[in-house]
């Protein structure tokens, strides 16, 4: 058994819930429940799709999921921070608008395969006269046995996701700016009694979270599975959700969590193939089973339940007139 091979899959595939609960853990932490993760990744998936494969620019697809997730986003601010709409009802709205808006705007895209972001250490990528001289070391480095594609021969994205948790952590617990945004989930009302405009933190919370959710959903259509098919993000939204709770709003342990279910959505998948006498359909059922039983295990734990929790998650803020 190809163990490196097994583990760069494992990050592989966690990748896009990796950073798409990152986006969701700011957003719950400003106090927002944002349930339109999964709409927002379809957005993401087929506005990278579509503008890479027109552009024959992978990295302005990236750009463009980014800027999808960030206008789908907006939409849900819009409606429940601006006009205090009810934010489940909002969020599962926004998930069956992204799927549908998605799957019509991708029709002419099915079947076409994508172009794919190389590796750091691609041999193609090192070839351009740029950044040959600066990622060649990469390449050297990726050679080291058993290690070193996995440390070293990774997707830009990747690496962006690692950044992005030391800067989310960062942020939030070593920046008056990360207090400000926990101070408006814990106690919205005290906040905005000190003076701090909650509408527009919990607005930059949430457009942050959907430039994560468009990047998530740009990884699968651009990296994951280089083209587009309908309903592409296949559960990976609710997911996200669950790695939030599970992760008790916390970035490195949302980092360990996605890398956990990355592991149960490969595992089923060499299991298979290892011809375990197991029915797929059991095997693929097996990374939402997972999540069930932690979210279960969780909520019969107060401990885990109320810590980090923010207290106003969910509620609605109207300012005094």
């Amino acid at each position: 058994m190809n163990i490196e091979g097994i583990v760069l899959t494992i990050i592989t595939a966690a990748t896009p819930l990796w950073l798409a609960a990152l986006g969701e853990l700011v957003t719950e932490r400003s106090g927002v429940l944002n349930l339109g993760v999964e709409g927002m990744m379809a957005m993401g998936a087929v506005a990278g799709f579509a503008v890479a494969h027109l552009t024959g620019q992978p990295l302005l697809g990236v750009v463009a999921a980014i800027l999808a997730g960030m206008a789908t986003a907006s939409l849900f601010a819009l409606l429940t921070l601006v006009l205090v709409a009810n934010q489940v009802a909002s969020g599962l709205a926004l998930t069956l608008f992204g799927l549908g808006l998605s799957a019509l705007i991708g029709a002419s895209f099915v079947a076409i395969p994508g172009q794919g972001i190389p590796t750091l250490a691609d041999p193609d990528l090192v070839g351009v006269p740029v950044l040959g001289f600066v990622l060649a070391p990469f390449r050297a480095l990726a050679e080291i046995p058993y290690v070193g594609r996995i440390l070293f021969g990774q997707d830009p994205l990747v690496y962006a996701a690692v950044a992005l948790t030391f800067g989310v952590w960062w942020f939030l617990f070593r920046t008056r700016g990360g207090l400000i945004l926990r101070a408006v989930g814990d106690s919205h009302g005290s906040a905005h009694a000190l003076g701090y405009n909650v509408v527009a933190v919990r607005f930059l919370a949430v457009l942050f979270g959907g430039a994560c959710a468009g990047l998530a959903g740009g990884y699968l259509s651009l990296i994951y599975t280089p083209q587009w098919s309908t309903n592409m993000t296949a559960g990976r939204g609710w997911i996200a959700l669950a790695l939030v709770v599970f992760a008790s709003w916390l970035p490195g342990r949302l980092a360990a969590g996605a890398l956990l279910f990355g592991a149960v959505s490969i595992m089923q998948l060499h299991a298979q193939a290892l011809g375990v006498s197991v029915p797929s359909q059991f095997l693929k059922m097996l990374p939402y089973v997972t999540t069930i039983v932690v979210l279960v295990l969780i909520s019969r734990s107060d401990t885990l339940l109320r810590a980090n929790t923010p207290r106003d998650l969910g509620r609605p803020f109207v300012p005094d007139r």
